[in-house]
């Protein structure tokens, strides 16, 4: 008779960690709405003004310090239309990219009677386009080689070192941006430790981060996501797979949980006018909401879980969007442990101390501990304003890695809002302005995983504070879910996939391997 394998189980049981979320001080960014600010009458001129008066000291003091050393003394002009003729000079103020390709609002009202508008471009860059520098003063026309290779978006506010033309152009020579900001959170452990990608350690607490569930599409990865449900519940996997699992201290789902609802092609709802490209009526099913539902209430019974709103959610289109109703997601809303946050989103999640535990009796050691408490600071996003700056840059060179670096040393989530980008009329702040750098930058509805550490430029410390920024691509396509370790910033992957389907729920040749097993790296 033959005999059954045991089911391999851990050496000893596994307790999840925890970590909680700690209260905002006065710098951590805030992009709720509140009633004060939730007023559609003023311009938006106002939040370029103001984004100028935020960051000009910042960019003046970075700029000191760069250009005071240099021989022929250049002068520091406070305005753009004071630039001096034919003598070195530097000026600060916010970049603003004229290009011919960029959509035009005045151009979709045009099309309301006549043709519909041609698809939107993948990009909107050209050899025709030009780089302006603007405040309050008026503007002046950036040139020269160094401009392009700083690789600008609108609303960017940058120094630029040069002279004035002959012809009214401002021939610059050097560029100078705000630079990183000073980080959120106290270092309180040695820098050293930090790791790259798929590292073999799996000590220390891990925060799981998934994009683009994508629940409804007309091919969804709903044995994917099913097997992600399982994995992070401890439901799955081997027992490597169950540890690395059980490190898991809370989930974030950076956007696109659901997909576009689905419109029709035919009826009286086609042959109405359309403005700005809107599309028909929606047939909208109430099942995908159900689904996800369903998804975060196993979830939430085994861990804390974030879910911010993306470009495809049933949300407000402006940034910041603001978070779901919790009535939206039925019982799930009833645990304490489900937050609704908005996107972008700013946490700051504690990792208590760690004891070494003696297996089997359930108490701490008296003997010292190797992991102290960490406060770490995350910034997530549904990934909206790296897309829209994607369209301002040739790439290759730039690429969407590169792109969230640059927000980070503008100082600035999403400088080409409202110019390209839709957000809410400030008039007296701009959120998106970044104070503080973040511990790690999650930006999710990316079309493929990558990660990068992004430190100080000067190189005063060899071993200075980094910043982890991690695309999180869209999971119905990839199947792919992110965890990095909070205390050594270390990036792990898991791969979820299934033999004979990809990622989003379409048939695929056999590849040789074990589709149902979950891969790490």
């Amino acid at each position: 008779m033959a005999t059954l394998d045991s089911i391999p189980t851990p050496s000893c049981p596994l307790v999840r960690p925890t970590s909680t979320i700690v209260p905002p001080t006065e710098t951590t960014p805030s992009f709720l709405i509140d009633s004060k600010n939730r007023s559609y009458k003023h311009q938006y001129a106002n939040i370029y003004f103001t984004r100028l008066t935020m960051l000009r000291h910042a960019v003046e003091r970075r700029a000191k310090a760069r250009w005071d050393g240099l021989q022929s003394e250049p002068l520091y002009v406070a305005r753009v239309l004071d630039v001096v003729k034919s003598q070195l000079c530097w000026v600060i103020g916010t970049v603003y990219m004229d290009m011919p390709l960029k959509p035009n609002v005045l151009e979709d009202i045009g099309r309301d009677h006549s043709i519909p508008a041609p698809p939107p471009r993948e990009k909107f860059y050209c050899d025709e386009d030009s780089v302006m520098l603007e405040d309050e003063s008026g503007r002046i026309k950036l040139v020269g080689d160094r401009v392009n290779e700083e690789r600008l978006v609108t609303g960017v506010i940058v120094a630029a070192l040069g002279m004035e033309t002959p012809t009214g152009d401002f021939e610059v020579v050097d560029m100078c941006t705000a630079g990183l900001a000073t980080f959120a959170e106290k270092e309180n452990f040695d820098s050293d430790v930090m790791m790259d990608v798929d590292s073999s350690s799996t000590q220390g607490e891990y925060v799981a981060v998934i994009s683009g569930l994508s629940i409804g599409s007309p091919s969804p990865a709903d044995a994917q996501i099913q097997m992600l449900v399982e994995y992070l519940t401890g439901e799955a996997g081997g027992p490597e797979d169950q540890q690395l699992a059980s490190q898991i201290t809370r989930l974030i789902i950076a956007g696109n949980s659901l997909s576009l609802a689905e419109y029709g092609e035919e009826g009286e709802d086609d042959k109405r006018p359309r403005k700005f490209g809107a599309s028909a009526q929606a047939n909208f099913s109430p099942h995908p909401n159900l689904a996800l539902s369903a998804h975060l209430l196993d979830l939430t019974s085994a861990l804390p879980v974030h879910i911010l709103p993306g470009e495809d959610d049933p949300s407000g289109t402006i940034l910041p969007q603001q978070p779901f109703p919790r009535a939206m997601f039925g019982k799930a809303a009833a645990f304490e442990s489900f937050h609704c946050e908005s996107n972008p989103a700013w946490l700051r999640v504690r990792c208590d101390e760690i004891a070494s535990s003696i297996p089997n009796e359930g108490r701490a050691s008296s003997s010292p501990s190797n992991h102290p408490p960490v406060t770490r600071s995350l910034l997530v996003t549904s990934g909206q304003p790296v897309l829209d700056m994607y369209k301002y840059l040739p790439t290759p060179p730039s690429s969407l890695v590169s792109i969230a670096a640059s927000t980070l040393r503008w100082r600035h989530v999403a400088p080409t809002a409202p110019d390209t980008l839709w957000c809410h009329p400030y008039r007296d702040r701009d959120p998106f302005v970044l104070w503080e750098t973040p511990d790690i930058y999650f930006v999710g509805g990316m079309p493929q995983f990558d990660t990068k550490l992004v430190g100080l430029e000067d190189g005063s410390d060899r071993a200075g504070r980094c910043c982890r920024i991690v695309l999180v691509p869209s999971f119905s396509q990839t199947g792919v879910l992110v965890l990095v370790n909070l205390r050594t910033l270390e990036v792990q992957r898991v791969d979820f996939g299934v033999e004979g389907l990809s990622a989003g729920g379409e048939e695929q040749q056999p590849s040789g391997d074990d589709g149902h097993a979950m891969a790490e790296g």
